[in-house]
């Protein structure tokens, strides 16, 4: 089976050495389109590959039109709403992704961008401490879990919302369970959004929701940007102006929100999974399910039917 890792934004040359370790033994051929220009590079390279590695590239109809022998596609990461799910399953093609392996470095990053928010952007003046500030974490997933454990190493108090998973399982890690999106707005002096971009989110948080939090509240977004109601955020914000919105995914509105002098902080570009041991995790991992999948159909991390 011939294998192709396409990347816009290659993979670490010890995530390549690993992926092709992986497929190779497993007696597939890997085939590398990294830092591709053009779509139709793309087109090109999908036409005789049974199966596919992405990073954050768009796999959509025109492309699984053109692999008229791929049989699956693995998303190197935890988001897949750069595949089209429809497409695939009309295609007859699996989607998969990677779940858990960039957890630690998102978790790590939450905490980057947070040390740095409380301490006023390191501009010089007092800032605060996040040892006895409650943390809300909005989903319970992968990352939430990872964002629990550092936030209680700083000793904050953790509470959790995720309408997907049972109270019982968050009170287990030691997080206090709120049986709301609201309430844990209410509740939290930081809120950390880990719930994915679906028709249910997209646009879920912004005027009334983050109005919920308390005096001095900080909003982070390592999730997706889609999932902030931007305008009626940014409506917020001008009205209260002890608010703070911290992200790594730029919003379309980063003009507006940069008028926020001292309130507002996004990363040039997503930095969620951007280290060398996510990056290499995250390759070898779509490696081992690519070659699951072809030799006993394994379809364990499916996210299309």
């Amino acid at each position: 089976m011939k294998v192709l890792v396409a990347t816009e934004k290659p993979f670490a040359a010890a995530a390549v050495e690993g992926i092709r370790k992986e497929v190779e033994n497993a007696g597939h051929e890997l085939l590398l389109l990294e830092k591709y220009t053009e779509k139709a590079q793309l087109l090109e390279a999908v036409k005789d590959v049974e199966a596919l590695i992405i990073r954050s590239d768009k796999v959509d109809a025109e492309v699984l039109d053109a692999a008229k022998k791929l049989q699956i596609v693995v998303r190197a990461g935890a988001g897949y709403d750069n595949i089209d799910l429809e497409a695939a399953t009309a295609h007859h093609v699996v989607a998969e992704n990677t779940p858990g392996q960039n957890s630690n470095a998102v978790a790590e990053l939450v905490f980057g961008l947070l040390v740095y928010a409380v301490r006023n952007f390191y501009n010089g003046k007092a800032g605060t401490e996040l040892m006895g500030k409650k943390l809300g974490i909005l989903a319970f997933g992968n990352v939430g879990r990872n964002v629990a454990r550092v936030g209680k190493g700083f000793g904050m108090e953790v509470y959790a919302y995720d309408a997907f998973c049972p109270a019982g399982v968050i009170e287990q890690a030691g997080v206090h369970a709120v049986k709301s999106g609201d309430e844990l707005f209410r509740t939290c002096d930081v809120v950390s959004l880990h719930i994915p971009a679906t028709p249910e989110t997209r646009g879920s948080i912004g005027y009334d929701t983050v109005g919920q939090l308390k005096k001095g509240g900080i909003l982070i977004n390592t999730a997706r940007k889609e999932v902030i109601d931007e305008p009626g955020l940014i409506k917020l914000m001008g009205e209260r102006t002890d608010l703070k919105f911290i992200t790594d995914i730029k919003p379309d509105a980063d003009a507006e929100f940069a008028k926020f002098e001292g309130r507002y902080f996004s990363t040039p570009k997503k930095m969620g999974a951007q280290t060398a041991e996510a990056n290499t995790n995250a390759g070898i991992a779509a490696a081992r399910q690519i070659n699951a999948f072809f030799k006993d159909g394994c379809t364990k991390f499916q996210v299309n039917k």
